[in-house]
């Protein structure tokens, strides 16, 4: 009997294939007509074995199916986009040295030794300050901060090359704001590109897929200093440097822009819940992940409620917030006034409480503002769910103010609320059939607070009204 055996990667590559007897006459002659096999085997697909090993340095084990289908795209813009970057980055490293005096007589090491310092302490404070303000809005708004990254650096890049042209002062101030630009696109580039391999990353192979992203950076900026090499040294005029920084900027964020653009976000944010749920609300349809990111804004106003079938701007959210004693004062007219109790009580069966903060005065031309508070149990379903009822209270106010009806803003809650409940199961199912993962949370950008309440005998917001 004649027995195959079949050796495969992870990816489900023919590798090797084996043949022998059963039994073999003897182990020599056995291990002698496998080895005349496999060479026969590798001398036929020599070209295949160098490009498969060149794919297992650069590329992660099992690709293409160990990373999502938008993985290579974003690949190729990402690499083009490190390339122009490089070149343009060592245009700007010449303008920094000539800031700090390189090729001044009147210059000195020491002046350009403290330069060097207050720029570093001031991009490490900077660091410190946006990884405090901005660490929870990177993963959820991942696409947005990864192209806003690029924009801070060459931003800086340009404050960089114009620090030679300006006077001693404000050559500093220059040089200082371009370093806390950069720490802004380090904090922005590195929490965004962690979502980023968190998304790719099909098999939990996060930390090899990291690996291998430094590794295909670090071979596209050798080849952007070699051109970079040749650029500097060939271009050496004030109007040619300009002219070719400005073409280097723009391939580069154009490229970033297409990256950005290419991948497909399975998580479901506010903007792409405003975009999923309108739809669906409109025309009983429930878009794909990849029909979504080819409509989705890379920028997005922060907490908007926006109608994506009609385009229309409904308000704005805020999901997480903080319970305020002020916003509870808020005037509101007579009309639709709700008591707190009665808040309590339509929420009391759900892990949010939402809110319309009122306008103040009747005749307010300002848009519709609502909280979210979520309570301690709350989950990524529950914020789901509570910012579909808020596009829903929205829509409400907004169709009852065309119709001139003063629709009372309890019943309005208990309405809404009752709605959202009786369609929310049937929405999930469709969503999980599309493709969305709704259970993974990305709707909190700041430190989400939790809100309980406690009934007390004499409790001052007893008749309190929203």
């Amino acid at each position: 009997m004649i027995y195959k055996i079949i050796e495969k990667d992870e990816a489900g590559n023919l590798i090797h294939c084996y043949r022998s007897d059963n039994p073999p006459p003897n182990e020599k002659s056995a291990r002698r007509a496998g080895t005349s096999k496999l060479s026969a085997r590798n001398d036929a697909s020599r070209s295949s074995n160098k490009i498969r090993a060149l794919a297992e340095v650069f590329l992660p084990s099992g690709y293409p199916a160990s990373v999502t289908p938008d993985y290579m795209n974003y690949q190729i813009y990402d690499s083009l986009q490190a390339f122009s970057s490089s070149i343009a980055g060592l245009l700007s490293s010449r303008a920094v040295l000539e800031g700090f005096g390189v090729g001044d007589q009147n210059a000195s090491a020491t002046h350009a030794m403290l330069l060097t310092i207050v720029q570093d302490a001031t991009s490490r404070l900077a660091t410190i300050v946006f990884a405090w303000r901005l660490g929870t809005a990177l993963e959820p708004e991942a696409k947005m901060y990864r192209f806003a990254a690029d924009i801070f650096n060459d931003t800086a890049i340009l404050l960089d090359c114009l620090s030679p042209a300006l006077p001693s002062n404000l050559r500093i101030a220059a040089l200082c704001l371009s370093g806390s630009l950069r720490a802004l696109c380090g904090v922005s580039a590195g929490g965004a590109k962690a979502a980023l391999s968190v998304h790719f990353a099909k098999a939990g192979n996060v930390g090899e897929l990291n690996a291998k992203d430094h590794s295909q950076e670090t071979v596209i900026g050798l080849f952007g200093m070699m051109c970079g090499s040749f650029v500097i040294s060939h271009i050496t005029s004030r109007s040619a440097t300009w002219t070719a920084l400005l073409v280097l900027l723009a391939v580069h964020l154009t490229t970033n822009y297409l990256a950005v653009r290419s991948v497909v976000m399975t998580t479901l944010n506010r903007q792409r819940t405003n975009i999923v749920y309108t739809t669906y609300r409109e025309r009983r349809m429930t878009l794909k992940p990849s029909q979504v990111a080819r409509i989705e804004r890379i920028f997005e106003y922060n907490g908007a409620i926006r109608n994506a079938h009609s385009g229309a701007f409904l308000g704005k959210c805020k999901i997480g917030s903080s319970f305020r004693m002020e916003a509870l004062a808020s005037p509101s007219p007579p009309s639709k006034e709700v008591a707190f109790g009665d808040l309590l009580t339509i929420f009391a069966d759900e892990q949010y409480i939402l809110w319309h903060k009122p306008p103040r005065s009747f005749n307010s031309p300002e848009k519709v503002v609502l909280y979210i508070w979520c309570k301690e149990e709350a989950t990524p379903l529950t914020h789901l769910m509570a910012w579909i009822h808020t596009i829903e209270f929205a829509e409400r106010l907004r169709s009852s103010e065309k119709r001139s009806h003063d629709e009372p803003l309890a019943e309005m809650y208990r309405s809404t609320l009752n709605h959202v409940q009786s369609i929310f199961p049937v929405f999930l199912k469709e969503l999980e059939s599309a493709g969305w993962t709704p259970n993974v949370g990305a709707f909190l950008t700041n430190s989400a607070r939790t809100v309980s309440f406690e009934e007390t005998e004499h409790s001052p917001m007893k008749d309190k009204t929203l």
